[in-house]
């Protein structure tokens, strides 16, 4: 399926034309790009997940982000190689570790890092992104402009697993008391390669169990600014998610707002409170309506033109 099936040349020229007089700034939290809209043709109301899931291979195009983290693409996606000095990318299958270069260049710059830990040669490197970002075929919301990329918590000591391996291995989990808590698996390893991660410039954010977050604040050592880049956030306890900043000059990437001031230890706590004696449920909440499908429509505009690349 292409999207020229969707999508006339004409009505994409004039959706371009219109995105491109004034792009907002990277840095407007609620900036909202054109989107696709509705062309004329049904399909711009079919999922959009089924376009961007379809490509096998990243767009002939400037690298460039598109739209937010949940809901964007990515023009110009690198690939990481399945296999580097320091890392190796695992579920080949999925076919998901294409990102922004600066996503493919953090990557491997953490992994220097982490290959210099006792017990460790590298990173086993999770999700990034598909070939043109977008929304997924199944699993994550974000991961759809090329600047998430999970990291798995698992100590990468064998870089010489083969592509079967690397389908049927498991990362390790660190949590305990369903994420209260890091269990015997958590190491200073770990501590120092998210402190790694959460001190590069790059990063906007680190999501990882509330326990996790908990246990660096109890053991955390002088300048302790990193700290509040790491978010609790649920799950992620058998890996970690970096989300970087839009890159300079970006003009078509929304960025989220930062963390809040201060280093996040009292809300993280918090959390952890709330899983070790969970508070009596609201019985006026409403029901939370599911979430709905991305559209095709729902998509900035430059996401069309990323489809149609070669």
């Amino acid at each position: 399926m292409t999207i020229k099936h969707v999508i006339t040349a004409g009505v994409l020229s004039a959706l371009l034309a219109s995105c491109s007089a004034a792009p907002p700034s990277p840095k407007t939290q609620q900036a909202a790009l054109p989107t696709i809209g509705t062309s004329g043709h049904e399909d711009s109301q079919k999922p959009a997940k089924q376009f961007f899931g379809a490509k096998s291979t990243g767009s002939e195009q400037a690298a460039a982000p598109f739209g937010s983290y949940a809901k964007g693409c990515v023009a110009g996606a690198a690939q990481l190689a399945e296999t580097g000095p320091t890392w190796q990318a695992m579920r080949l299958s999925r076919n998901r570790n294409w990102a922004h270069p600066a996503t493919v260049d953090y990557v491997k710059d953490l992994s220097r890092v982490a290959a210099r830990q006792p017990g460790w040669n590298g990173l086993y490197i999770g999700d990034l992104s598909q070939p043109r970002g977008g929304p997924m075929l199944s699993g994550h919301a974000s991961h759809q402009i090329g600047l998430d990329a999970d990291i798995w918590l698992r100590p990468a000591d064998n870089l010489s697993l083969s592509v079967a391996q690397r389908e049927n291995i498991s990362s390790v989990s660190l949590r305990r008391n369903k994420g209260a808590f890091v269990n015997e698996n958590w190491t200073p390893q770990h501590e120092a390669i998210l402190k790694a991660a959460a001190s590069d410039p790059r990063t906007a954010r680190i999501f990882i169990f509330p326990g996790a977050k908990v246990k660096l604040c109890e053991t955390a050592t002088g300048d302790r600014s990193w700290l509040r880049k790491i978010r609790p956030w649920f799950g992620h306890h058998y890996h970690f998610h970096v989300r970087l900043k839009c890159p300079a000059g970006a003009e078509g990437c929304i960025d989220q707002a930062p963390p809040p001031p201060g280093d996040g230890c009292a809300d993280a706590q918090a959390w952890v409170n709330n899983i070790l004696n969970p508070p009596p449920p609201d019985p006026n909440a409403k029901p939370r309506k599911p979430r709905r499908e991305l559209r095709l429509a729902d998509l900035p505009v430059q996401c069309a033109d990323v489809l149609q690349s070669p």
